[in-house]
């Protein structure tokens, strides 16, 4: 069964996705910080540092919300970065982020559907997703393009939330994730849906070898799972 954020809607998750980013895109970056107490900001700088061995040109980040995944690959010193993203309200802010950062010239940031991307064949030498596949409507389709438009021999990057396993820092975690999380997030962000969707969206997540599987059946190769921070979250790396 699809989880969606609104259940009483009748919009596919596509669009509810959308709309939730859109209705919470002025309190994300402080909630997201907030929630993870800071730690999401450790784990991007680690996901990055997987693509310096490449020396990406061209990057692609997927699902880049206001682009602090985007903002933390100029570390690699890219041509350009591009992100992409179904949320204009997010992208927005990105851009505002962006311009006051005088790193427009370098990222730019375009509303478009990750699972219909408007890119050639081949074209990036990096793909980056930071907690944004497990909002893809269609899993597969989503990391089937992804798959399309990186080059040969080029390396995709994807930081996802995970399911923690070991006793008792499973059952902690997920007593904050279900209860402490929602409260916050709703009282903050004025959604009452957003943030009970986020632990619905991680326990429906085919994470661990269950997503390196299905990398491994669209194509690619060397795949690895990195668990980060007691499993909470997860890295995932793949080659075309």
């Amino acid at each position: 069964m699809t989880v969606l954020p609104y259940k009483d809607k009748e919009s596919g998750k596509k669009q509810q996705v959308a709309d939730m980013f859109n209705n919470i895109s002025h309190k994300y970056d402080f909630l997201n910080h907030l929630l993870s107490l800071g730690i999401d900001i450790r784990w991007r700088k680690k996901a990055i540092k997987l693509l310096k061995e490449i020396q990406p040109k061209q990057i692609l980040d997927i699902a880049t919300g206001t682009g602090d995944f985007a903002i933390e690959a100029l570390k690699l010193n890219p041509d350009h970065v591009t992100g992409v993203d179904i949320s204009e309200g997010m992208l927005n802010v990105g851009r505002e982020k962006l311009k006051k950062r005088k790193l427009d010239d370098k990222i730019s940031l375009t509303l478009g559907d990750s699972e219909n991307l408007p890119f050639e064949d081949n074209k990036f030498d990096a793909i980056i997703v930071a907690f944004g596949v497990r909002n893809f409507e269609n899993l597969e389709k989503g990391l089937a393009e992804m798959f399309r438009v990186l080059r040969p021999g080029g390396k995709v990057v994807v930081l996802e939330f995970s399911k923690p396993k070991s006793f008792p820092f499973k059952q902690l975690f997920n007593f904050y994730f279900k209860n402490i999380l929602p409260t916050l997030g709703k009282t903050i962000s004025k959604d009452n849906a957003a943030y009970t969707y986020l632990p619905e969206s991680v326990r429906s997540f085919p994470d661990g070898k269950d997503f390196t599987s299905i990398l491994d059946k669209l194509g690619f190769k060397d795949t690895v799972c990195k668990p980060l921070t007691l499993g909470i979250s997860s890295i995932y790396t793949g080659i075309k």
